[in-house]
């Protein structure tokens, strides 16, 4: 009883909370307030307006700072009444909000990329898309959002505060999408579909280094490089060699220097600095309390204590390849199977159509014809060069050649008959006694 009484009065005072913070009386400050003491209009618009942000009242401070806005379109405090918008619309929450928060954030940092306060509206893009991140086997779209975004941050403001937070987070997002690419190629793994997994799986261990599990990837993929054939050894043996090389601490290590050994292949040496990375990683890993494990479920956000706190994260994005097993352009071309380009010229002579002949109307060169024989007839074909330029010539459209011209009018001619017509009946057969 005692128990349920406490926990009765944890969900008591959370309630109390709940409450106090939705009717506002929790101050929230803001973080670029204007420290200028001053009773000037727009000064006084500004500071009005950044109350009501802090206490929660949204859209009374929106139309403070539109007024200011658009009434002192000269003032000082122009930048920053923009930037209070977009962050009013922050502070709101909400896909809708967090949307009009983005564009806000964007014209900010068009107008103003100067600013101190421009690398700070990259970092709020980021972390907008970061918040809708989805666990790994769900949508990835928000987490290649938040990716693209934070790159531009780091690329675009590469000496800013906010870049090194930016890194961690971009390592966080790369290890979510590395997370589905493999849990994608298992599926193909799984199946049986080997040439898919390895697209999959070589894709995850080129692409994202740092992930977690890049080890197991580069297992499962000489896995099914091995299920392949033969003629995919060469790439099974380099994926056990990047094991043995690129993470010496794998549980994979040792059997994929056994197998190795086993294909009569070179085993490589452990990278120092690979070692002292991985050593890092698994020291300062997080791990998961048993709260955690329970809720785990019921988390909208994905799990990111398993991501890399040191490296570079992959400034690229990933794109998709071409399967293995799938024969390459330059292959099929090089046996005679041809190709399917098609070339396109642009016609600057508008009487081409009227004045040039069809080319399907055009006889073989004579070059190509007497080169083609082989049998000494190509000084003949040059000597004959001018006659078959004479019968290459286009006829008129309505000519008809004379001589069929006139058989079709003797023709015509053999029809007529000059019997004089008789109104007689044609039959002389007795009429029945109906008829009469």
């Amino acid at each position: 009883m005692i128990i349920i009484r406490k926990i009765h009065a944890i969900v008591a005072i959370m309630a109390i909370a709940g409450l106090l913070c939705s009717f506002g009386l929790r101050r929230k400050k803001y973080e670029n307030p204007i420290v200028k003491d001053t009773q000037q209009p727009d000064k006084v618009l500004f500071d009005k307006a950044i109350s009501d942000i802090e206490h929660g009242r949204y859209e009374i401070a929106r139309l403070t700072l539109n007024t200011l806005i658009n009434t002192y379109d000269t003032s000082e405090f122009l930048a920053k009444a923009k930037l209070a918008v977009a962050d009013s619309w922050y502070r709101e929450g909400g896909s809708h909000a967090w949307a009009q928060a983005e564009a806000e954030y964007k014209d900010f940092i068009l107008f103003y990329p100067t600013m101190e306060e421009a690398a700070e509206s990259q970092e709020k893009v980021c972390d907008i898309h970061y918040k809708q991140m989805e666990k790994p086997d769900r949508d990835r779209a928000q987490a290649m959002r938040a990716e693209d975004e934070c790159r531009q941050l780091i690329v675009q403001f590469p000496n800013s505060k906010f870049a090194p937070e930016a890194q961690q987070k971009l390592r966080n997002i790369q290890e979510v999408l590395a997370a589905g690419e493999y849990k994608t190629g298992m599926f193909y793994h799984t199946k049986g579909s080997y040439p898919a997994a390895a697209n999959r799986l070589m894709a995850v261990a080129d692409q994202y280094p740092l992930f977690s599990g890049a080890d197991e990837a580069l297992w499962q993929l000489a896995d099914s490089f091995s299920r392949m054939g033969d003629r995919f050894e060469d790439k099974t043996a380099a994926a056990y060699a990047r094991i043995v090389k690129d993470y010496p601490l794998s549980d994979h290590a040792d059997e994929a220097t056994s197998k190795l050994q086993a294909m009569n292949r070179p085993v490589p040496q452990a990278d120092p600095v690979a070692y002292a990375r991985m050593k890092y990683e698994l020291e300062n890993r997080d791990k998961a309390g048993m709260f955690s494990h329970m809720m785990g479920m019921f988390k909208h956000n994905p799990d990111t204590r398993a991501a890399a706190k040191s490296g570079t994260p992959a400034m690229a994005a990933n794109r998709p390849t071409i399967p293995v097993s799938v024969p390459s352009a330059a292959a099929s071309t090089a046996v005679g199977a041809g190709t399917t380009d098609v070339s396109v010229q642009t016609v600057t002579d508008s009487t081409a159509l009227d004045t040039k002949p069809d080319a399907r109307q055009n006889p073989p060169a004579a070059g190509a014809a007497g080169a083609s024989s082989g049998d000494g007839t190509a000084g003949k074909a040059e000597a004959d060069k001018p006659a078959q330029a004479v019968a290459a010539q286009p006829l008129p459209y309505n000519h008809t050649p004379p001589g069929k011209k006139k058989k079709i009018k003797k023709k015509a001619d053999t029809t007529k008959t000059d019997a004089p017509k008789s109104d007689a009946p044609t039959s002389d057969a007795p009429k029945s006694d109906a008829q009469q």
